[in-house]
């Protein structure tokens, strides 16, 4: 990383001053920085208007004693990535303090020693392009980890992103679908922290295995006595998430008739503990999600059409891994660096061929059975690099005898060209369509990648 003092700031220098202005810029100049000189409030209001400045340096007192807090408050407000750091008089610190609670960077006292003003102003210069590299960063966080950290830069993936930065804000209940293993309690999650409920609780529930008397208890409470074992009012999940978000995972195993209780709560707003007969008002935001096909259960019967409609005002569909093979390197990447650092050891490479071989695996279980993997392979490691000799037999592949598998599919019912033309595929969608790394990958020329695109017909 480059040395952030080393990096040229445009600076503007405010002082009426004129003399007492150029000692100051000439200060900064000398260090390679770019200086506009103004001598009163008028001028450096408009400057800060239609320039362009990364730190203001600026007399408290001027024309009159609120002039340097009004170009501070400007450029507060017309340049919020800049630094301001104010000159004052010897003596007047106190005004000086209150400036710096009102955004200053720092100050500096009169008389200037310029060894201090070119310290105090590199500090504020390398704040500036900190925040400005830090920017930067999350940018490129955002382009490749999404949104509230969700890994992945495949079209499925942004798609959800676009979606979920459309519907966070609003109050809709949301029914998250999609295999086990493919992150729904993540989504759940982001569709919370994005919120306006953000800083309410989020309360998850898992309605699989629950029968119906523990699930309404779980959801609506109970009062003392309701039933044997009831020895003090207890609060359901639907009060305990007031004013928050409610999720309920695998809302497709929920029992038909509290189908039934859970759709009265959804539409009069209202609770009822178990052995109470005083209805409780609550405001909640229900985000569900299921593995299974609702419309397919609506159609047989075991799940009421009225309550899919109340849950699936909003509905997202999570891609299984499989379809989604190019955001297999960054959830390694992504794991490995987890793990490592809760093992307190250094993150190993992973080399080409271990991406490779994770990338034609089938992953039945998803995210969760190539996390699970992906701890293997960091304990296992025994030096900077995980190898195939770290791959179980059973992600090996051809490392074991065999091809690895790709979407499930036997390798023997391929050619070798079939074969050939998945794994280019593959290498291509890995590297977002870098030819390059994606040659290095496979383990041939990029000359060679080339005509085989052309052979195969691949873009």
């Amino acid at each position: 990383m480059p040395d952030l003092a080393d990096q040229t700031a445009q600076v503007l220098v405010v002082d009426d001053e004129a003399d007492h202005a150029e000692v100051m810029a000439e200060a900064l100049r000398r260090l390679g920085h770019v200086c506009t000189l103004v001598h009163s409030r008028a001028e450096a209001l408009d400057e800060l208007k239609h320039g362009q400045f990364d730190l203001v340096v600026t007399d408290l007192k001027m024309e009159d004693d609120t002039a340097g807090f009004d170009v501070l408050a400007a450029a507060r407000d017309d340049q919020p990535q800049a630094e301001t750091l104010v000159v004052t008089a010897h003596g007047d610190v106190p005004t000086a303090i209150e400036a710096v609670k009102r955004g200053a960077f720092d100050f500096i006292e009169k008389p200037i020693d310029l060894d201090l003003l070119r310290a105090r102003c590199g500090k504020a210069i390398d704040a500036v392009f900190a925040k400005a590299e830090n920017r930067d960063l999350r940018d490129r966080l955002d382009d490749t980890l999404g949104f509230d950290g969700l890994i992945g830069r495949s079209s499925a993936m942004r798609q959800i992103v676009t979606t979920l930065k459309q519907i966070a804000p609003s109050d809709a209940s949301v029914l998250i679908t999609g295999e086990s293993g493919t992150g729904k309690e993540l989504i759940a999650q982001a569709v919370h922290h994005h919120s306006n409920r953000a800083g309410r609780a989020f309360v998850p529930l898992n309605c699989a295995g629950l029968s119906e008397s523990i699930l309404e208890d779980e959801l609506f409470g109970h009062v003392r006595g309701a039933f044997t074992g009831a020895e003090k009012d207890r609060e359901g999940r639907f009060e305990y998430a007031n004013h928050g978000t409610l999720f309920l995972d695998e809302i497709g195993d929920m029992p038909t008739a509290m189908q039934a209780k859970l759709l009265r709560v959804l539409e009069s707003g209202e609770v009822v503990r178990l052995g109470s007969n005083t209805p409780k008002h609550v405001d909640v935001r229900l985000v569900a999600a299921t593995h299974h096909d609702l419309d397919a259960l609506v159609a047989e019967g075991t799940f009421r059409e009225d309550l899919f409609y109340r849950l699936a005002v909003v509905r997202l569909h999570l891609p299984p891994l499989r379809d989604r093979r190019e955001d297999i390197p960054l959830l390694v990447d992504h794991f490995v660096k987890h793990f490592a650092e809760q093992m307190r050891k250094p993150a190993p490479r992973v080399s080409d061929e271990v991406q490779q071989a994770l990338m034609q695996q089938p992953w039945p279980g998803n995210i969760r059975q190539l996390r699970n993997a992906v701890q293997n392979l960091v304990v296992m490691a025994d030096g900077d690099t995980i190898e195939l000799r770290h791959l179980p037999s059973n992600l090996r592949g051809d490392a074991a005898g065999g091809t690895p598998a790709a979407g499930g599919e036997v390798s023997g019912a391929m050619s070798l060209d079939q074969l050939e033309k998945q794994a280019i595929r593959h290498a291509l969608q890995a590297t977002a369509g870098n030819r390059e790394q994606a040659a290095k990958i496979l383990g041939i020329g990029e000359r060679t990648l080339y005509r085989k695109l052309k052979e195969y017909g691949l873009k």
